[in-house]
């Protein structure tokens, strides 16, 4: 079955959706309105312990997420995802450097569009995607967000 629910985390409203047990789609600044598409309005447990987890996120007391969750995508785009899990916490990569790791060095555009894409918001941590001069570039929750997603990591651009 697939289930969303809406909350308010930080200065966000956080809609989290669930499909047989793990979360395929995290996103920011919705309304509570319904969505159909994502399936049912409901709390589970699993929404439940995400929530939590991006709370304790957005509190500094989490660093990584342990709540199931569902990849999706085009082989790429799946490689693209897998490749921004290993960024660690506080660090960044830059597009080049992902497009490197998910085994397409020249698909740095490729690699542009499909993190701006990213239906796991924090957790498939793209806000971590730098230019490769270090500048903050492109994010799907505009730049004031991904620059105070790196501020609560402690990332600091030398």
């Amino acid at each position: 079955m697939n289930y969303y629910y809406c909350y308010q985390l930080a200065d966000y409203h956080v809609l989290i959706a669930e499909r047989d047990g793990s979360i395929h789609t995290i996103f920011s600044n919705t309304d509570s309105h319904q969505h159909p598409s994502l399936g049912e309005e409901r709390e589970t447990d699993v929404i439940r312990e995400a929530s939590m987890q991006l709370k304790q996120y957005f509190e500094k007391s989490r660093r990584t997420f342990t709540f199931p969750i569902e990849i999706t995508g085009t082989p790429f785009q799946r490689r693209v995802y897998n490749a921004l899990l290993e960024i660690p916490y506080g660090q960044t990569a830059s597009y080049k450097e992902i497009a490197e790791r998910a085994g397409s060095p020249k698909g740095y555009r490729a690699v542009g569009n499909t993190v701006n894409r990213n239906p796991l918001w924090i957790a498939v941590p793209c806000h971590r995607v730098i230019g490769s001069d270090g500048s903050l570039v492109g994010y799907a929750g505009g730049l004031q967000m991904k620059k105070k997603l790196l501020e609560i990591e402690g990332y600091r651009r030398s």
